[in-house]
């Protein structure tokens, strides 16, 4: 028989969360008074490791999906995606352009080595585009002072009949814990737009769409789009808000069984290291998961975790098979007994991720390929 581990995915967690942030979208633009800016739902890294094809058709209500890679790019058309593809790093070779244009893919053009390669191409159907700016991130995107010169290039290829239409967009640094950076990235993403036109732009990730002052008022002109990713899988992006707070379901549970119980004595000790060792008389497991599936390894110390429904904690050191958890409390729990690492039943991934001082986008993308999935 298969070893007792698995990894659940909730197709109706992923709709309910996308609906969650469409009509967080809507109620907050209703208040504001401005129009609900449209949502690409972001699939990059195979939907944050939750499978693109399943992705496709729990986020239907989206009006486009967002990725880096080609090949996911294909996977979503081969699944009956019609609406707007975004491919968030743009193209990277000439070759990539005959992909672009048979897909019909959105692209976005962060540097001048793009535009030289625009340039140089043989374009008979022209493409949408996106140019990014650097308004703080640092990462990729045109310098303030110079968006303006690579909009006219833009402009010129658009003339060309190469590019059909140019949108604007940039990234937060900081929307999950410093608005007031956001604002200012805001404020030179604003001010280096003035006078290019009325094009679509796009600056929000999952944390700007829960910072209404980022987005619901703008001096830039056009349709505006918004980039929800982790919150789709069942995140908070917020450190200080959970993700049951803003009506978020947990999308993928990480769950095992024990396979072992025994009994400890004090001044025992447990795992490599023995960095852990009893004080007192306790019982404890052995849960059939470990840094080879995915856990990480540096976890903190008392990581709860469930058994049978109930929560207890970690002890000792994660090994690569398995863990150790502590029992005491939980009489019933034999060997076959349920444990839940994250997820539906047990501690959110957002919990998970700080003890390992990590972020949920990690964990969820890195449970390893060994562990199998099941679709639910």
């Amino acid at each position: 028989m298969p070893r007792p581990i698995s990894v659940v995915i909730s197709s109706q967690a992923l709709r309910h969360n996308i609906d969650a942030v469409l009509q967080h979208l809507e109620s907050t633009s209703q208040e504001a008074g401005v129009p609900r800016p449209k949502a690409w739902a972001v699939i990059k890294a195979n939907a944050y490791g939750h499978g693109v094809e399943i992705a496709v058709s729990a986020f239907e209500h989206a009006d486009g999906l967002a990725m880096l890679d080609f090949d996911e790019a294909v996977k979503c058309r081969d699944a009956g995606w019609t609406k707007p593809i975004l491919l968030l790093e743009g193209f990277f070779e000439p070759a990539d352009l005959e992909l672009v244009q048979a897909l019909s893919l959105t692209v976005a053009i962060h540097s001048p080595h793009q535009l030289d390669m625009l340039e140089r191409a043989r374009i008979t159907r022209p493409i949408d585009v996106f140019l990014k700016m650097n308004s703080g991130m640092n990462r990729l995107g045109f310098a303030p002072a110079d968006y303006a010169s690579a909009w006219a290039r833009a402009e010129a290829l658009r003339a060309e009949k190469k590019i059909a239409t140019i949108g604007k967009m940039s990234h937060f640094a900081r929307a999950d814990d410093d608005v007031l950076v956001s604002l200012e990235q805001k404020k030179v993403f604003e001010q280096a737009s003035q006078g290019l036109g009325e094009g679509p732009f796009s600056l929000c990730n999952s944390a700007g769409i829960y910072r209404p002052e980022l987005w619901t008022s703008t001096a830039v002109a056009g349709e505006q789009w918004v980039r929800p990713g982790l919150c789709l899988y069942g995140c908070s992006p917020l450190p200080d808000r959970s993700a049951v707070s803003i009506d978020l379901q947990p999308v993928q549970t990480l769950q095992a069984e024990l396979l072992s119980v025994r009994d400890i004595a004090p001044g025992e000790a447990i795992g490599y290291g023995h960095l852990f060792v009893a004080s007192e008389p306790m019982r404890m497991g052995v849960v059939a998961c470990g840094y080879g599936d995915g856990y990480p390894r540096l976890i903190g110390a008392n990581t709860p975790i469930t058994v049978d429904d109930v929560a207890t904690r970690i002890v000792g050191r994660v090994s690569m098979d398995m863990l150790t958890v502590d029992l005491t409390d939980i009489p019933q729990a034999q060997p076959g007994s349920r444990v839940v690492m994250w997820g539906e039943g047990g501690p959110s991934v957002d919990v998970i991720a700080a003890c390992a001082n990590t972020i949920g986008y990690d964990l969820m993308c890195t449970v390893a390929p060994r562990v199998p999935r099941i679709i639910t």
